[in-house]
């Protein structure tokens, strides 16, 4: 039987689910799951404003979603690590099932 996850395991999967339950938060994880960007390639790649990108960028660190690293002036951001880029992908292939009706993959 699989053991039950703790407490602090649950509050930090809700905190997670929480941040990638915002649009533009999700869009932004989609993008970082591909490689490392800064914001000024962010917001013009989600089409938005830096300190909107800024803005969201600081809740998903705070939150161990987004991974940072400097690079002379610059501050390179991308998804945490692989537990973070499957859940992204898998979101959205999920919802990609949902979106065009396609047969779903049960186990």
């Amino acid at each position: 039987m699989q053991q039950h996850p703790s407490s602090a395991q649950v509050e930090a999967a809700t905190a997670a689910f929480r941040m990638l339950a915002d649009p533009t938060r999700l869009r932004l994880m989609w993008v970082l799951t591909s490689g490392e960007y800064d914001v000024t390639s962010l917001a013009d790649l989600l089409e938005t404003s830096r300190p909107l990108v800024s803005q969201h960028l600081a809740k998903l660190r705070m939150t161990g979603l987004v991974h940072t690293r400097r690079e002379g002036r610059r501050v390179l951001y991308r998804a945490r690590d692989t537990h973070v880029r499957t859940l992204i992908t898998e979101a959205f292939s999920h919802a990609g099932h949902e979106v065009t009706g396609r047969p779903r993959h049960d186990d």
